[in-house]
């Protein structure tokens, strides 16, 4: 399969009324465990760097195993990068090859994020690549439990803004805030569908969902019903991973490097799956 832009997963998700699953890693066992997720389920993904991730594999790095992975794979795989923030980096990125990037000026002011996403734009876009930008404030569940999830209307994405933005900017998906927060939840969420649908309404565009880990499958698949087309999912794979090493290393004192390596693919894959499955996407590679 060939290596694939953001836009092109987006508009056969968005006819199709799935999500394309968008997962982080930062090293080479978890993006190959994401990629084997993908060809088992037939599904598109989207395989993230995050540019706050720099601090543990470079983009460069990034950029080398994962644009490998996704050439190599037989499914339709974009490569993306996650959060960035600053210009150099997502020139970086662009020279790279990844096939896509996002802009998040998302604590800028309004107008200022609109300049900073169209400067963009017209660089990523006569190139062939794909932008995400972001509207509204993903708050981030810090766990001292002072994150209060039924007060954050007023960080919720603006409909009006949001039709305004994506006129303005030519964007090819919106990253928007409606209940989600970045970690692990540590209450009951709150979304707000109806957010998510007039948005949907008003610009008729991919809308993305960050902070989508450790929802039910209910709260998965009622986004995915009024409009979301992509979920951002990290927190929650990394921590259940990391337990499943540990139970395994508790039950195999003699394992060596190399079986850690291998368990780490298998279980990312299964965790990975399971979530591709629910966003709908298995089958439309």
């Amino acid at each position: 399969m060939t290596l694939v832009n953001l836009a092109t997963v987006l508009s056969k998700a968005k006819e199709g009324k799935y999500a394309v699953g968008a997962f982080n890693a930062t090293d080479l066992n978890t993006a190959r465990g994401i990629v084997e997720a993908a060809e088992q389920e037939k599904s598109p993904i989207i395989l993230q760097f995050a540019e706050s991730h720099s601090k543990y594999i470079s983009l460069e790095q990034a950029a080398n195993m994962y644009l490998d992975l996704a050439t190599r794979a037989c499914v339709p795989i974009c490569v993306h990068l996650d959060h960035g923030e600053n210009f150099n980096t997502i020139i970086r990125a662009i020279k790279l090859g990844f096939t896509s990037v996002m802009v998040d000026a998302s604590l800028k002011p309004f107008e200022e994020n609109i300049q900073n996403t169209k400067e963009i734009v017209k660089i990523a876009q006569s190139l062939g690549i794909s932008v995400e930008a972001e509207l509204g404030v993903m708050n981030a569940e810090d766990g001292s439990g002072s994150l209060d999830y039924n007060t954050m209307d007023d960080t919720y994405t603006s409909v009006q803004e949001a039709k305004e933005f994506v006129q303005k900017t030519k964007i090819d998906a919106l990253a928007i805030a409606f209940g989600t927060v970045h970690g692990l939840y540590k209450k009951e969420p709150n979304l707000n569908y109806e957010r998510i649908k007039a948005i949907q309404n008003c610009t008729d565009m991919p809308l993305v969902m960050h902070g989508g880990s450790g929802l039910s499958n209910e709260e998965y698949q009622q986004s995915v019903a009024n409009g979301i087309t992509k979920i951002n999912y990290y927190s929650t794979m990394s921590f259940e991973v990391t337990n499943g090493l540990r139970n395994y290393l508790n039950s195999n004192s003699d394992a060596f490097l190399f079986d850690v390596d291998a368990k780490t693919i298998e279980l990312v894959k299964n965790n990975i799956a399971e979530k591709i499955q629910i966003f709908g996407s298995s089958n439309k590679a």
